[in-house]
């Protein structure tokens, strides 16, 4: 940027660069270009280097190593699982055991859950959207209540653990929060999110669940792949133990995933392919973007105006973070209030505030995470339509529910 520009024309440029960044992530697109979040997102760091707000070395500085490192780690821990067939097998054994829609509904809503705690949501519903709608449409049963307790308890879950979801991934790495720490905090409320989850759908969706018994799942044929998937298996206990233990969440899925890169089985090709890349390039462009705002001071403009609502406790910190997660994403939402966070009066229970009700944000609407998207074109893949408005039904009292639930947890640790 010229010397001679003010530091109000920083600031003025800078916003202006970040808010067209956050709008086209918000709406995923730019008319007439053929640009997506990824793509924004790396257009708009260039913009903040290139205007010279940013320099090319702290643009570097700025991306969270860690950050990137667990999350492409945990997405070669799931590529493995998901090879070997884990997450089907497991999905097949819970549902074989249901002899009731209720009892369906509430065994997927657990494994769900739990399965999105321990590893990311959207692995997890990628694998269980297919068998939800197989096992639904073979027992003649109504497949939407079913792919909306999947999709609203993925997130739910997610919400419990460092490594459920990206956003939390990115609030571990930037809290320094130990990974037992974060479980104890927002455990609770995932569990306690998921029971109500389940009597929410049981209850918008009544006729389904009454006066009706069946024997046995229909289900098609499928052999896990054994040795892959005890290798994985034996990694992924590995990683979780050096997690409850204190070591370094990045570190320990990384040593994990090299672990699993050690093989004669699987062609590296293979598990790259399972790589989300873009999303490792979306929060790689985000960082450098919403770096920027430190460096022109808007940071700081932006801490005085969230600053009051924030100290007037969890519940209005909540209600900031859901809004904003449903305005412009819960990743971008998290990254905003990075540089804010660490000079509140409690920046611990400010980021557990953000990674519950963050997370808890995307059961509001079908856009409102990625998982509930993956759900979506996956049903409709199998004939399903999910809808917008039937989506609704459910995410409205889910997300105000479980989020209620959460303020009132967190708001006890104050």
């Amino acid at each position: 940027m010229p010397s001679a520009w003010t530091a109000d024309v920083r600031e003025i440029v800078n916003g202006l660069i970040v808010a067209l960044t956050y709008l086209g992530v918000a709406i995923g697109y730019f008319p007439g270009f053929r640009l997506n979040r990824q793509t924004i997102a790396l257009v708009g760091a260039a913009l903040v280097v290139a205007t010279g707000i940013v320099r090319l070395g702290d643009a570097y500085a700025a991306i969270d190593h860690d950050t990137i490192l667990l999350l492409f780690s945990m997405m070669i821990l799931n590529a493995n699982l998901q090879l070997a067939g884990f997450f089907r097998l497991v999905g097949r054994a819970v549902v074989q055991r249901a002899r009731s829609p209720l009892a369906l509904l509430a065994l997927l809503v657990f494994a769900s859950g739990i399965l999105s705690a321990l590893f990311l949501n959207d692995t997890v519903v990628l694998m269980l959207t297919p068998l939800v709608v197989e096992v639904t449409l073979n027992l003649q049963r109504n497949p939407i209540p079913y792919l909306l307790a999947l999709a609203t308890s993925a997130n739910i879950g997610s919400s419990a653990t460092i490594a459920g979801n990206p956003q939390n991934i990115l609030i571990g790495a930037a809290s320094g929060i130990s990974y037992l720490r974060f479980v104890t905090a927002l455990g609770p409320t995932a569990l306690l999110g998921l029971v109500a989850c389940i009597a929410i759908i049981a209850l918008v969706y009544r006729q389904e669940f009454i006066g009706v018994r069946f024997e046995r799942v229909p289900l098609s044929e499928f052999r896990p792949y054994r040795p892959l998937l005890n290798k994985a298996l034996l990694c992924a206990a590995g990683v979780l133990l050096l997690f409850l233990i204190g070591y370094p969440v990045a570190g320990a899925a990384f040593f994990g995933a090299a672990a699993l890169l050690i093989t004669r089985r699987i062609k590296p090709e293979k598990v790259f392919a399972e790589i989300n890349w873009g999303l490792l390039v979306f929060f790689s462009g985000l960082f450098v973007v919403t770096s920027s705002l430190e460096h022109t001071g808007l940071s700081q403009h932006l801490f005085q105006l969230v600053n009051p609502l924030v100290a007037a406790g969890v519940g209005p910190l909540s209600v900031v973070s859901v809004i904003l997660s449903n305005l412009i994403s819960n990743v971008p939402a998290v990254l905003l209030f990075r540089p804010i966070v660490p000079n509140l009066a409690n920046p611990e229970l400010a980021w557990l505030t953000l990674a519950m009700s963050s997370t808890l944000a995307g059961n509001l609407t079908l856009l409102g995470s990625v998982a509930n998207l993956i759900v979506a074109e996956e049903a409709a893949r199998k004939g399903v339509d999910l809808t917008f408005g039937a989506y609704l039904k459910v995410g409205v009292p889910v997300t105000l529910v479980t989020t209620a639930i959460g303020v009132i947890l967190l708001g006890l640790r104050r």
